[in-house]
């Protein structure tokens, strides 16, 4: 990612725009957690309250399809993910600005209360699926989960892997918030989504528990909350957890991958 940007250092015609949108901008606050776009802020405006403001440059064509694709799946990812008020296109960036949740990122250690709000969460994300409604994301939305995995899996193994749900693919901490006020989970940054099993995310988010000290006992006992894991083939969730052992081995060695690649089969035991 490219450094970042501070928000005086924005092309004024760009400010300008936020401000005849938003209203004046009282403060503006940089977001340094994460993997963020380089200008990445939280607004205090006088018109529209607090916005979270995302933006990449014209010309980091990454950066621009991830936003794309955040924009496309708007629609069906509403109430779980904040919800956009505003899209620019000025003076060479795109950037959009999103509705702000006061919260904190979600806890997945030993003792955490947040469980109960992220199952919640990922039980409503289940229902999703590009065949109910992404408007522009047959544009965008068209990566799956098998073809992320192409190159890392045996025969057979990519036809397992087929399904209409829509993934967000990186449920990390960073990417979820508590709510301060409801105590409600949102997941945000659907920047790399993808189509397949509706067990994937759950699946993931085990994995991201026991990265965070939960033991693999726990994390498959919170897997058997959800019915779509209850009712997962076998088969298939060995070809994902295999693919993705053997992609990662690759992109960093087996030693480097050896603990990451050891959670992932925890979800098989």
């Amino acid at each position: 990612m490219e450094d970042r940007v501070a928000w005086e250092e924005l092309p004024g015609a760009l400010r300008d725009e936020v401000r005849g949108r938003a209203g004046q901008v009282t403060r503006a606050e940089s977001v340094t957690a994460g993997l963020n776009s380089p200008a990445t802020y939280v607004l205090s405006t006088t018109g529209g309250g607090r916005l979270f403001f995302k933006g990449v440059r014209r010309d980091d064509a990454c950066g621009v399809r991830a936003l794309r694709a955040e924009e496309a799946v708007a629609e069906v990812v509403a109430g779980v993910s904040p919800g956009i008020r505003h899209r620019f296109e000025v003076a060479g960036w795109y950037c959009l600005a999103f509705v702000h949740v006061a919260g904190s990122h979600v806890d997945l250690s030993p003792g955490t209360r947040d469980l109960d709000a992220l199952t919640a969460t990922l039980t409503r994300m289940q229902r999703f699926s590009v065949g109910g409604g992404v408007p522009a994301g047959r544009d965008v939305v068209r990566e799956t989960i098998a073809g992320r995995l192409a190159g890392f899996l045996r025969g057979g193994e990519a036809e397992l892997l087929a399904g209409p749900a829509l993934l967000h693919t990186d449920t990390h901490p960073f990417n979820i918030i508590i709510g301060e006020d409801e105590g409600r989970a949102y997941v945000v940054d659907w920047a790399m989504p993808a189509t397949g099993p509706a067990w994937v995310d759950v699946a993931n988010t085990a994995v991201r528990l026991m990265e965070c000290g939960q033991s693999p006992e726990f994390a498959r006992a919170w897997l058997r909350r959800f019915p779509v894991w209850a009712a997962a083939d076998p088969r298939a969730v060995e070809a994902y957890v295999r693919g993705t052992c053997r992609q990662w081995a690759a992109r960093v060695g087996e030693a480097g991958a050896l603990a990451g690649n050891q959670r992932f089969l925890a979800l098989c035991g």
